[in-house]
């Protein structure tokens, strides 16, 4: 049984004995992972030589200190030593540490432990055959936490979980060890990954994923990939990073790019019916022969979207919404703009030579600078624009 201050007892299991005494002793060290420099009889006495042993006895092994037989009651020492440096056994989920009163409370006086332990028997503490108290809690856990309340320093061993020991310290009330393990716990984490997701790496997780799943992809750095051609219907891109992206060909029907950066992205001849691209910034991207037109009346909406300097000629949006968007010196030649939503949008220095804007609601929107020449269908500025 183990115990974790300078005194340490042991009752060994079943052991081979041979050869020298430090033959035993290295043997008791390296089982238990202690410095063994003593041997004790079950009666106290010090053992120096091997042919002393007899089959069967019971040994206790201890660093030097003065024997205590653990299997005695502690409460006799406790009462000849005082209420605050006497020695006191814990048995903790079925393991003994041996520490002292004054380590239980004095570092932490509001702790759990220094009102169990500060005043004897305050909490009719329960103890076992031995005289041990009794927690039941985790000893692989509790034994940082004796550590620290011993010499002030958090040391953990390799392979203990940071979150139980987090835990342990918060279920007994240690305050200042729970800032230093979230610190600790924030300073083992694995430093965020913003590296872009490559081709390669959406493929394998798009054939991983159940067609009719919804797949999330909110937030995601895609930034100069290329996804072109790829069917990327209904996929939530909302605040992705997609700029550069090469996304020409692909399907993004239905699909979320709301908030999302398409900064200087191709998306030329791309499904983009019933896309949502409220508020996305698609600023100096390519838009070509895109096709925003759902034959079941489901329209593309682009809101708010900010589309400075895009180039989307040719492409079909019978009924977008593009309303407050930003178009400043946009190319929209000869796009079909038929029953669009362009009220309030910013038209300045746009191309719309050759548009369908037949039906098309231009009411408040900005048209300084912007050419209507070759249009399709006669636009009556004195109604639909400022």
């Amino acid at each position: 049984m183990h115990s974790s201050y300078s005194y340490l007892s042991f009752l060994l299991q079943v052991v081979a004995v041979y050869g020298t005494l430090s033959d035993l002793l290295s043997v008791a060290s390296n089982k238990l992972g202690i410095k063994a420099t003593s041997v004790y009889n079950g009666k106290g006495g010090l053992i120096d030589d091997i042919a002393l042993i007899r089959d069967d006895d019971v040994l206790f092994v201890c660093e030097g200190e003065p024997f205590i037989d653990p299997q005695t009651d502690v409460r006799p020492h406790e009462e000849l030593t005082g209420s605050h440096t006497d020695w006191l056994t814990l048995n903790v989920g079925g393991r003994y540490f041996t520490t002292t009163r004054s380590t239980l409370v004095n570092k932490e006086p509001d702790s759990m432990l220094a009102h169990m332990f500060k005043d004897k028997d305050a909490w009719g503490n329960k103890q076992d055959h031995r005289g041990a108290f009794l927690i039941d809690r985790s000893p692989e856990y509790f034994e940082p936490i004796l550590n620290y309340l011993r010499h002030g320093q958090l040391i953990v061993n390799d392979g203990i979980n940071l979150l139980g020991v987090l835990e342990e310290a918060r279920f007994f009330g240690i305050d200042s060890l729970i800032e230093h393990l979230e610190i600790a716990i924030k300073n083992s984490q694995p430093a965020e990954d913003h590296s872009p997701i490559s081709r390669k790496e959406f493929v394998r997780f798009l054939l991983a994923t159940p067609t009719k799943s919804e797949l999330r992809c909110q937030g995601l750095n895609f930034s100069g990939a290329d996804l072109s051609r790829l069917d990327l219907r209904y996929i939530n891109f909302k605040m992705a990073n997609l700029s550069r992206c090469n996304l020409a060909h692909a399907n993004l029907c239905c699909a979320n790019l709301e908030r999302a950066d398409l900064s200087g992205s191709v998306l030329d001849c791309a499904n983009l019916q019933g896309v949502k691209m409220l508020c996305s910034n698609a600023e100096g991207a390519s838009l070509k022969g895109c096709n925003f037109e759902d034959p079941s009346g489901l329209k593309a909406n682009l809101e708010g979207a900010n589309l400075k300097g895009v180039d989307m000629e040719g492409s079909q949006m019978t009924g977008i919404n593009l309303r407050v968007a930003t178009l400043k010196n946009a190319k929209l030649k000869n796009c079909n703009l038929r029953g669009a939503t362009l009220a309030g949008t910013d038209l300045e220095n746009c191309d719309l030579s050759g548009c369908d804007l037949q039906e098309a609601n231009l009411r408040g929107s900005n048209v300084k600078g912007a050419i209507f020449e070759e249009m399709l269908t006669p636009l009556h500025m004195s109604q639909s624009v400022r």
